[in-house]
């Protein structure tokens, strides 16, 4: 389906509509070895998995953002201007410093039962889509965080004896991803994501991610019919979406609540198209009450 004509206040194009893009997804390494993603401290990183392209229909959620429930969906947008300038990003003390606080903030005001929470953000990522960038957007399908290594952050965060008494006492935490456009509204290179409700348990893969002091899980994912892809087109600097990467409480059948999620090329995007410029905020946020 071809996207509609739409421009900004700089009569930017902006691609929209429901479109079927090709997307990545997960495949398992030639040899049959554990799936990992290796981060050398003196080379390059490296993989030892593969990617499959799948053609998949991804909706526009413009217009039906409302309908978006964190806890169904595990993602959903907000309004949410940011006192920060383009400039301001090329300045990590000032992001940590000011920057974290209103993340914090955007937390506890949108996340249900988060009030009173403790949230500790434990990094963030800039990404920028250009050849010289260090960091680009991620064009395969994937989750930040599965149950064991959302573990392994607890007690990387807190201390064992406050970790254990968050397990003991069945104390409900969550890592979330908080993800703005810094550049103006998205143009190139949106995000979608698969309705959590969506995908089973059997779609995704534990990909170890080896430091050289330090082991990460992530989650691959394998495309499945069953799936539903969406995006919202034109994601403006004032809004942010929360990305749900863990729930440790489950969902009213058992199931996990997260979101698999990925950039992609919209067939729409003009050539030459301005490059989005991000930035992903990543939180543990433990004691979020169940509403």
């Amino acid at each position: 389906m071809s996207a509609t004509t739409t421009t900004t206040q700089t009569e930017e194009f902006v691609p929209r509509g429901d479109v079927t893009s090709s997307l990545s997804f997960y495949a398992p390494p030639a040899d049959g070895s554990r799936p990992a993603y290796y981060i050398p401290t003196d080379a390059a990183p490296y993989t030892n998995f593969g990617e499959t392209l799948s053609q998949v229909l991804i909706r526009d959620l413009r217009g039906n953002e409302s309908t978006l429930s964190l806890d169904k969906q595990a993602y959903n947008l907000h309004v949410s201007p940011t006192s920060f300038q383009f400039s301001d990003y090329e300045d990590e003390e000032k992001i940590k410093s000011v920057y974290y606080p209103e993340v914090e903030q955007i937390i506890k005001t949108h996340v249900p039962g988060a009030k009173n929470a403790k949230v500790i953000i434990f990094d963030h990522t800039i990404r920028r889509s250009a050849p010289d960038a260090s960091r680009g957007p991620v064009l395969r399908a994937h989750i930040d965080q599965t149950p064991r290594s959302a573990a392994l952050r607890l007690r990387r965060h807190l201390s064992e004896e406050e970790a254990q008494a968050v397990e003991a006492n069945d104390e409900r935490y969550m890592i979330l991803n908080v993800w703005r456009p810094i550049n103006g509204q998205v143009v190139s290179h949106p995000l979608a994501f698969a309705d959590s409700s969506t995908v089973e348990e059997e779609d995704l893969v534990p990909v170890a991610h080896v430091y050289p002091d330090y082991e990460g899980e992530t989650a691959g994912v394998k495309f499945s019919e069953k799936q539903g892809w969406w995006y919202v087109s034109g994601q403006k600097e004032d809004e942010v979406t929360l990305i749900k990467c863990f729930d440790s409480r489950r969902g009213e059948n058992g199931e996990y609540r997260r979101v698999p999620h990925t950039a992609f090329i919209h067939p729409d995007t003009k050539e030459g198209a301005r490059g989005r410029e991000s930035i992903e905020v990543r939180c543990l946020v433990v004691g979020v009450k169940d509403e």
